[in-house]
């Protein structure tokens, strides 16, 4: 089966079953199986479209979405917890990765040279 989308940001999980792909014109993030064939479908509201996608090795997935981190469920069909928030100084968030050495969230924003770290508990 072909799948036609565009994709702004992909990744995959750790055991190389899972490729998460972010589509910011539909608001949508996939989940695809090894073999292509389509897993999930998140849909957003316009105002909070994904912008970036990571997958810890514990195959948790991170997902920017308008101003906040959410964690996905590792099958990308729902919202498990909302970690991070405007109101934790976060504006405009534009990368987020996950360091297992110091178990710590890692943001990059735009327009701004910071980048800020959350421990996760």
């Amino acid at each position: 089966m072909l799948l036609c989308f565009a994709v702004d940001r992909c990744v995959v999980s750790p055991t190389g079953d899972k490729l998460y792909i972010i589509n910011r014109l539909q608001h949508k993030l996939l989940t695809l199986a090894r073999d292509g064939t389509l897993v999930a479908t998140l849909t957003f509201p316009a105002v909070e479209s994904p912008q970036d996608v990571h997958v810890t090795p514990a195959c948790q997935v991170l997902l920017i979405c308008g101003m906040q981190i959410l964690q996905i469920d590792s099958e990308g069909r729902s919202k498990l917890a909302t970690l991070v928030t405007d109101r934790d100084g976060v504006y405009f968030p534009l990368s987020v990765c996950f360091s297992s050495t110091t178990s710590s969230i890692i943001v990059g924003m735009l327009m701004n040279n910071n980048i800020m770290v959350f421990r996760v508990k």
